[in-house]
């Protein structure tokens, strides 16, 4: 009896602003670490100048199905797209706090529109 397959996609990033993505056909009761491993398999035989050792590195980065954080062992369903996600270098908050000390308060959120002579903020 043949096992039933189904299409699933897988989305990494190496680097920013570098996103693959491949379409996957995984049996039916597949992981999300099996889906990896098969869609590893897949993009070497595609591509053969591609790193293994960076797509290993693939491995620890955090996966989620339609960004929302799973554990490895989650059962991959019919049209999932499994994502994985890369560690933040930069915690967004302290990344805000310098953007708006760079762009100064003049131009930005409530100091953008002031009427002439008021204090900043009115």
């Amino acid at each position: 009896m043949a096992e039933s397959m189904f299409e699933v996609t897988l989305c990494w990033s190496l680097g920013p602003r570098h996103v693959q993505e491949l379409k996957l056909r995984v049996p039916d009761g597949s992981t999300v670490q099996a889906a990896l491993d098969l869609g590893i398999a897949q993009w070497l035989e595609f591509n053969p100048a591609a790193d293994p050792v960076s797509l290993s590195s693939l491995k620890f980065q955090q996966p989620g199905i339609w960004g929302h954080k799973v554990p490895w062992t989650t059962i991959v369903q019919s049209d999932d797209r499994i994502e994985l996600y890369r560690p933040l270098k930069v915690d967004p908050k302290v990344a805000r706090r310098q953007r708006f000390k760079r762009q100064g308060k003049g131009r930005t959120g409530l100091f953008a529109k002031r009427k002439s002579g008021s204090a900043a903020g009115y």
